[in-house]
């Protein structure tokens, strides 16, 4: 294969279907002929350099990988959550960086995962497949954000779109982004909408970092703060505007059964509360035939860039977008890394999630001896905790062998409450012989083995959507409590994969508040519902009898 030159073209001006004039940046290769191009739309950016506008990020990067990019040779050009051109207009590719409509050198109304942005998607795709220099064929690639608004925009069927890798990034807008269980999720939006969007708005010159190498603002000439506010949605506001999954969520929610290119979805275990559900889901529904998923660990912003990593997405966009016999499709459907603690994980290969050998395992909650045990206790119990302060644990005895839990996590729990309502937090921890936690690397913070939350009003399911090993909650109406009254509660966790050696065991914490890690402040919480009455009062957990409150666990059999 030629090495390719890289040619960079900056501020390319194209129109979107209602008129209004977009930019880009395009990267491709620096001769003649038609190339496949890789595509990213989004809100960040396409002219602030990874290390100006996320230097912690990088720097952290650099201490882990410090050849990762090699000065002079690569990371010139490197965005936050794409595609690092230098490692892909070499092998004959186009790497197209879009501001989306409102940020960075694009004018318009900023209005994150609206319609009108998805349709922008669309007409960006379309506008890169008819250039001179372009092949007719489109892949999206990027992290979060721009793995967001692939599943969207894929949605759509651009007719030049060939294939997709969202990176990371949810595909149910209610309960992988906004809402967990019913629960506002609101610091990281809180956080992010001030320090990841507004900066990069078009005409925020005040806090815009500048073009590396043409020193020009990244989002444009200054307007002025009422023009700024104008020009863009109240998009934290308008979350906490709509609690139930109704239309505005579903207008930002992708219908994944009309996706038909092929798929390679990749999560991360470590990513509970924002960046492991989304991808599972995402790629168990989606209409494609062509489709495989791919789990991994570490950081949020490590693996995109990594070697093995970029090699798997290059194999992928090979065959679709070059139409190369390279075997992928002889690729297992499902590959993931296995955790086990104090050790690096591994990689393997399976043929479907839910692993076909899992076998569901109940552990009963004892609310009097505060234990999970495979027998049912005969009488019944209660504990109680107090919502704003209070927890509740639940314990196995140490495993007499190795145990692998991989797979979708469920919780059956009886309770009942002092108030009208009350948010449950359930949080699966693994503690080693001496009793201390173990802690994995996550992708925004350490984490424990599995979280699920579930607000008792929100208890309805969806029974079209629940499956034996996972409930799925309709979030369309509010079904208040009765004080005192016991309710059957069907708690989703997010999905797990951990070995635990001879001797370690599990611990179930149930509390009303979010449970973290000692010493980790915490990005993804729910503080909205914090001091209200309705969510602060007591809850009792009843076990035993006729209120068999029970963990369900995917226990993999040894090999």
């Amino acid at each position: 294969m030629p090495a390719y030159a890289l040619l960079r073209e900056k501020n390319v001006r194209f129109s979107a279907s209602d008129g209004t004039v977009l930019s880009a940046n395009v990267y491709r290769p620096e001769a003649d002929g038609r190339f496949p191009v890789i595509l990213a739309h989004g809100i960040y950016g396409k002219d602030a350099h990874f290390a100006d506008a996320y230097k912690l990020q990088w720097d952290k990067l650099q201490e882990l990988h410090p050849t990762l990019f090699k000065e002079g040779t690569s990371g010139r050009y490197a965005r936050w959550e794409t595609a690092d051109p230098e490692k892909w207009v070499p092998e004959g590719y186009v790497v197209i960086q879009v501001d989306a409509r409102g940020t960075g050198q694009s004018p318009g109304y900023l209005d994150p995962f609206s319609p009108r942005e998805i349709q922008d998607y669309y007409d960006a795709i379309e506008w890169a497949a008819s250039q001179p220099w372009s092949s007719g064929k489109v892949g999206l690639l990027g992290i979060s954000y721009y793995a967001i608004s692939q599943w969207l925009v894929a949605a759509m069927r651009p007719p030049h779109l060939a294939a997709i890798v969202p990176w990371e990034g949810g595909s149910d807008h209610y309960r992988d982004w906004s809402h967990h269980g019913g629960i506002h999720s609101n610091t990281f939006c809180e956080g992010w909408w001030p320090r990841q969007v507004l900066p990069n708005q078009h005409g925020n010159g005040a806090t815009a970092h500048r073009d590396r190498e043409t020193g020009e603002r990244t989002t444009g000439e200054p307007l002025d703060p009422m023009q700024l506010e104008g020009n863009r949605a109240a998009y934290v506001d308008e979350i906490g505007r709509h609690p139930l999954d109704d239309a505005w969520h579903t207008q930002r929610s992708p219908r994944l059964e009309r996706i038909e290119v092929p798929v390679l979805s990749a999560g991360n275990w470590g990513g509970a509360g924002l960046h492991l559900r989304g991808n599972i889901e995402g790629w168990m529904r989606c209409g494609s035939t062509r489709k495989w998923l791919s789990i991994h660990d570490g950081t949020h912003f490590e693996s995109f860039y990594l070697p093995e990593y970029v090699a798997m997405q290059k194999r992928f966009f090979e065959r679709y977008l070059k139409k190369v016999d390279n075997g992928w499709e002889s690729e297992p459907p499902v590959q993931l890394s296995i955790r086990r603690p104090g050790a690096v994980s591994v990689r393997r290969a399976e043929t479907a999630f839910p692993l076909p050998r899992t076998r569901s395992v109940s552990f009963h909650l004892d609310a009097e001896k505060g234990a999970l045990s495979e027998r049912m206790p005969s009488a019944s119990a209660e504990g109680h905790f107090e919502a704003a302060t209070g927890q509740l644990d639940f314990s196995t005895p140490p495993f007499e062998q190795d145990c692998e839990f991989t797979g979708f996590v469920s919780l059956r729990l009886w309770i009942s409450s002092s108030t009208r309502d009350a948010d449950i937090f359930a949080t699966l921890r693994a503690l080693d012989p001496a009793g201390r936690e173990v802690i994995f690397v996550g992708a925004s913070e350490p984490v424990p083995v599995a979280r699920g939350w579930l607000r008792a009003s929100h208890r309805k399911l969806d029974e079209t959507r629940s499956t034996p090993f996972r409930s799925f909650h309709a979030h369309n109406e509010v079904q208040k409590l009765a004080p005192g009254e016991a309710y059957c509660l069907d708690i989703e966790l997010w999905p797990t994969c951990v070995v635990l050696p001879a001797s370690y065991r599990l611990v179930l914490s149930i509390t009303g508040r979010d449970l973290q890690v000692e010493g980790v402040p915490g990005r993804i919480l729910h503080t909205k519902s914090t001091g209200l009455e309705e969510y602060s009062g007591r809850t009792s957990v009843r076990t035993g009898g006729k209120f068999d409150s029970r963990l369900v666990l995917p226990l993999v059999p040894g090999r």
